[in-house]
């Protein structure tokens, strides 16, 4: 069986999902496109020895539907290489990424372009009226709440303060202007130039000068959509609750982003072709799944299997990057699995730095890669949850020179 390694990591930089966001001109393949020809700039590439693209996306209609992943490979110039869409909702990047090695590793494969991308400025959360979405006796028979509802939920039954969370927040902040300052991110970054000419290359959602005194000064996120009836649905599967307290902010919260991000994942033969040297190996992954109520505690679940399988513990693991689906579940996650703040999330999240959904994945992997190069660490995790309770999680091995 051969190993799977990630030989390059790509990523634009996140925008704000809004009509003034840097990317709300440019569309989702574009995005991708610019992606590949950089790839190939920098890597040597050759589109022909590319065996596959494979791209998560969370909402695959309008813009993003229509096989994008296909489609960018034609405007590339790389017409001869198939492409496919996964859609695992927000783990779709991440899981791309687990299913290329997976195919690498069965010997179908020996190089693919993973990872995903997200406009959510031009294609909104919900937009595909999926019945999980849109379809009462749906919504009522699987229990789907919004993700802030379950992530007040899972805070209120674990215990978690309203101070907590906000001191969360303020950390990944911290973090992530840090890390910007001191250009940690400089390695997989991909700066994109606007039609109007301006060139975006910095994560738009930083805010740099947080404070606990700002992130208490704001309103509960999500108290009103719990009294329209997102609470009624969430309590009616767990009575025992009570009454759910309505904690997390915008402050707390993952702030909608657009992006894309590319993994080149092959063999060791097909690195060596290319006159590259691998800089991780996929050791494993895993998918989990949870209470499609509470929703957001699979991507940890996901980590614990993923390492378990591996024959690893925790404590082995010097980079954890784990989506920031609101700061209830990185406390959970941080507890949990004893992970301090310089091993989980050591550069900030997507609260600070903004959640392109079927992005983000691909996204936290290159951070992960590039972190464990910096520090010269041996494992880290990516890892993303998902609505519906959906989880993925991949591990990967720093390759030494």
């Amino acid at each position: 069986m051969a190993d799977a390694y990630v030989l390059e990591t790509l990523r634009t930089p996140r925008t704000k999902a809004s009509p003034r966001g840097g990317f709300a001109e440019i569309s989702p393949v574009d995005l991708v496109v610019t992606l590949q020809q950089e790839l190939v700039k920098r890597t040597g590439l050759e589109p022909e020895s590319v065996d596959d693209v494979m791209l998560g996306i969370a909402s695959q209609n309008a813009e993003q539907g229509a096989n994008l992943a296909r489609t960018a490979t034609i405007l590339a110039g790389w017409g001869d290489v198939p492409g496919m869409t996964l859609n695992r909702f927000c783990a779709s990047g991440i899981d791309s990424v687990a299913q290329a090695a997976g195919r690498i590793r069965g010997g179908d494969v020996s190089l693919i372009v993973a990872g995903g991308v997200e406009s959510v400025s031009r294609v909104p959360m919900f937009s595909d009226d999926g019945p999980l979405w849109i379809d009462p006796p749906t919504i009522e028979r699987v229990g789907s709440v919004f993700m802030g509802i379950a992530a007040d939920l899972v805070s209120t039954m674990e215990g978690f303060k309203r101070e907590q969370l906000d001191a969360y927040g303020l950390e990944t902040q911290q973090k992530a202007a840090r890390a910007w300052d001191e250009g940690f991110f400089n390695r997989s970054l991909v700066p994109i130039t606007r039609p109007d000419g301006r060139v975006v290359d910095r994560d738009e959602h930083l805010r740099p000068a947080t404070t606990l005194e700002s992130l208490a000064a704001l309103e509960p996120a999500f108290a009103a959509q719990g009294a329209a009836g997102q609470d009624a649905i969430a309590l009616a599967a767990h009575p025992e609750v009570g009454t759910i307290r309505h904690d997390h902010t915008v402050g707390t919260s993952p702030a909608l982003a657009d992006a894309a991000a590319l993994v080149l994942v092959g063999t060791e033969e097909a690195s060596s072709a290319m006159g590259l040297a691998p800089r991780a190996r996929i050791v494993g992954s895993a998918t989990a799944s949870c209470d499609p109520v509470i929703m957001l505690t699979a991507g940890q679940s996901a980590v614990e299997q993923v390492i378990a399988r591996a024959g690893l513990k925790s404590s082995d693991i010097d980079v954890f990057e784990f989506a920031e689906a609101f700061a209830a579940l990185c406390l959970r996650f941080r507890r949990d699995m004893d992970a301090g703040p310089e091993r989980m999330n050591p550069n900030g999240g997507t609260i600070a730095m903004g959640h392109a959904f079927g992005a983000t994945g691909a996204i936290l992997l290159a951070c992960c890669v590039d972190e464990l190069e910096r520090r010269q660490g041996r494992y880290g995790v990516a890892a993303v949850s998902g609505a519906a309770g959906l989880g993925v999680a991949v591990l990967v091995e720093r390759v030494t020179p």
